[in-house]
């Protein structure tokens, strides 16, 4: 019988998550440094960041997530801890806060590439369609099921 000491994983999840109420909060002054400290606590939590990106408003991570970690307790650590890292930062973003929940999808190891590209050209991508829109595309795509009375609260 072969045994398995270790537990081998290779779950890539596309994350999504926005500020409170969409505020834009992440301009292009702040933004550099935030995803670089964001990208430090994934590396602590031993989570390889892919790529990272987005707008004032949101932002879309691609992670390989370890296999000793949910995507709930790492979106809730990475969360919080930036969050408070940016109040305490910067003094105008006091206000700063996180919506509560997040996209969470799952990609293909073929999709990859595709799906690292879209998220590093978010800028681009959002000349043409709204953060809401992109967000209830992802939830179709990925037959999610939501009640869009709950969305954006």
């Amino acid at each position: 019988m072969l045994g398995m000491g270790h537990s081998y994983t290779g779950l890539l999840t596309h994350i999504v998550f926005s500020t409170s109420e969409r505020r834009p909060f992440l301009n292009d002054e702040i933004l550099p440094d935030v995803h670089a400290y964001m990208g430090g606590i994934l590396r602590e939590l031993n989570v390889s960041l892919i790529a990272i990106g987005g707008t004032p408003d949101h932002v879309h991570l691609l992670i390989r997530l370890p296999a000793n970690l949910s995507v709930a307790d790492c979106l809730r650590l990475l969360k919080t801890k930036s969050s408070r890292w940016i109040k305490e930062k910067w003094n105008n973003r006091k206000l700063f806060a996180r919506q509560g929940g997040y996209g969470a999808f799952s990609v293909s190891q073929s999709n990859s590439n595709a799906v690292a590209r879209y998220i590093c050209d978010q800028a681009q991508h959002h000349c043409r369609i709204s953060f809401q829109n992109e967000f209830l595309e992802l939830l179709k795509r990925h037959g999610v099921e939501f009640d869009e009375k709950y969305l954006w609260s």
